[in-house]
């Protein structure tokens, strides 16, 4: 059996183990993030328009890494669990590769395009030359936190994700310290912030990828690997996952477009209620990286009644979890509003928002879960349809629907239901898919 799957250890307290360095890690990212956005705030509005312009391109270089290394946790711990370890080392480098080479191409383009980009995003013509001075430090901080990302996928592919939560922890603390350091103290200004993150990120690659080779993770002798074979395999997750993480901020930016039909102080609430929830799907979010290498070792070992209990176990967790979180965000509601905001419009919409949306959070969580899921069974193309319904058939819809009968709080009533829906759609479509691939493994005597 696999490192991964001790026999003798309880599933729950695995998973466990697993889970939190990178539920620690992700907090740390979170915790970096928003240290940026405030040491930039202090230059003044248009570094900090300057930045949010970069957003819109991030999410293309995060859909393509966040795509790349969901296929490499899925095919790498399959490999593992199938017993091929050769095999296993061969593809680890060759992610590294095919990675480093796409997110610099990408890269190249946004360069290239940058003002042309701008132009259509609706930059105003006094921002270019800001932005100009910083897209060479982002874009290389881009590149660099990428090829760190792959390193982690690789490491969690192999049962570890301390070395990931520990190395995103330590990366985002230099991170803090380097800002103000850049940014100020050697005067680079916006620019400082680009080169601190490369800073940062590039010392993460110096640990990891050297850790890497003495665990002999990667190998880079690709004669043996049958390339079009690998390519294909990993294409054939990387495609639908990188369309599912583009999904979220085309539904976001709907989403905003309905509630901005209420009034500035709807859509101040809504933003301040969207990041609250991403606090509230932290540990959602650790499961997600964690739970796939496990399932990929047991698929790989042909062990699909202990992938169910697993999966059982996280559904359980994160159904009760999150409803506890909703309850505590519901009765809160007063409190957090006037903590958030001193505009009593605003603190009117957002008590509404605490007090519907956060009780659908465990639907979210079970629906985030099952795409992960699906991903590691190689059911790649069931996830990218969870996400595309999650979005297009219960979230959209019903948060029209709700402000056609009832306003603003009736839009907010259709965010609990669509989402509570979703997690419904969600498990459904995993349980009909885990039917069907222990029935495919029956007919082929795999299980």
């Amino acid at each position: 059996m696999s490192n991964v799957i001790d026999p003798h250890t309880s599933l729950a307290r695995q998973l466990a183990a697993m889970t939190w360095p990178m539920l620690f890690g992700v907090l740390a990212l979170m915790s970096f993030q928003l240290a940026d956005s405030a040491f930039i705030g202090q230059l003044g509005k248009d570094p900090l328009a300057a930045l949010g312009f970069t957003l819109p391109m991030q999410q293309l270089v995060i859909g393509l890494q966040v795509g790349l290394g969901i296929a490499t946790t899925a095919i790498v711990s399959r490999t593992l669990g199938a017993g091929d370890e050769r095999r296993a080392e061969r593809l680890g480098g060759l992610v590294v590769c095919v990675g480093g080479i796409l997110v610099l191409a990408l890269a190249i383009v946004m360069w290239l395009l940058r003002d042309w980009t701008m132009a259509m995003l609706g930059a105003e013509p006094e921002l270019l030359p800001l932005i100009r001075s910083y897209w060479i430090p982002w874009l290389l901080s881009a590149w660099t936190g990428a090829m760190l990302y792959f390193g982690y996928s690789v490491c969690r592919s192999h049962g570890d994700t301390r070395t990931p939560g520990y190395v995103m922890v330590a990366t985002s603390l230099l991170n803090i310290a380097l800002d103000p350091l850049y940014i100020f103290v050697f005067g680079w200004g916006l620019p400082g912030a680009g080169w601190a993150t490369v800073t940062s990120f590039g010392l993460g690659c110096a640990f990891v990828y050297p850790r890497l080779r003495r665990n002999g993770w990667i190998r880079f002798d690709f004669s043996q690997l049958a390339l079009a074979r690998a390519l294909g395999q990993l294409n054939g997750i990387m495609a639908p996952a990188m369309v599912s993480q583009l999904m979220p901020p085309v539904a976001a930016m709907v989403a905003t477009a309905m509630v901005a039909g209420f009034g500035s102080a709807a859509v101040a609430a809504w933003g301040l209620g969207t990041r609250l929830e991403f606090f509230s799907i932290v540990v959602v979010l650790a499961l997600t990286m964690s739970l796939p290498p496990m399932i990929g070792r047991l698929l790989g070992a042909g062990d699909l009644a202990t992938i169910r209990k697993l999966v059982r176990i996280a559904v359980r967790f994160v159904v009760l979890w999150q409803l506890c979180l909703g309850l505590l965000w519901l009765i809160a509601s007063g409190l957090v509003s006037q903590l958030f905001s001193t505009d009593t419009s605003v603190q009117a919409v957002l008590r509404d928002y605490l007090v519907r949306v956060p009780l659908s959070y465990s639907g979210l969580g079970v629906c985030m879960l099952m795409v992960s899921i699906c991903n590691a069974l190689g059911l790649a193309l069931r996830a990218l349809l969870v996400s595309l319904l999650r979005l297009f058939l219960c979230f959209l819809p019903f948060l029209w629907l709700g402000a056609q009968l009832a306003g603003i709080e009736g839009l907010m009533t259709g965010a609990l239901i669509g989402n509570l829906l979703a997690g419904v759609m969600a498990y459904s479509f995993y349980r009909h898919g885990m039917e069907r691939l222990i029935v495919t493994r029956r007919r082929s005597g795999e299980a």
